[in-house]
């Protein structure tokens, strides 16, 4: 969620996030992590830094929405495994 114009122009919360599709959290341990930064790089170095840890997705671009700051991204991480599992 972030602050922002809803569609009929009002002030308030506007919903950024896409829907979650059952089969990313269809068991315990998996997760859908959203990544919001200023930039490419920072999004990329915290993606990094989850797969250092976790076995996860790969990655190769961020999103942009006009008319809000920083880009998004979006991976899919499986806790049950370490990376080099």
């Amino acid at each position: 969620m972030s602050s922002g114009r809803t569609r009929s122009g009002r002030e308030g919360v506007v919903r950024v996030m896409d829907v979650i599709h059952e089969v990313y959290v269809s068991e315990p341990g998996l997760v859908v992590v959203d990544i919001a930064a200023a930039d490419d790089q920072t999004a990329f170095a915290f993606h990094a830094a989850l797969a250092a840890l976790w076995a996860i997705t790969t990655v190769e671009r961020t999103s942009r929405t006009p008319g809000h700051p920083g880009v998004r991204l979006r991976c899919y991480l499986d806790m049950r495994r370490s990376p080099r599992s």
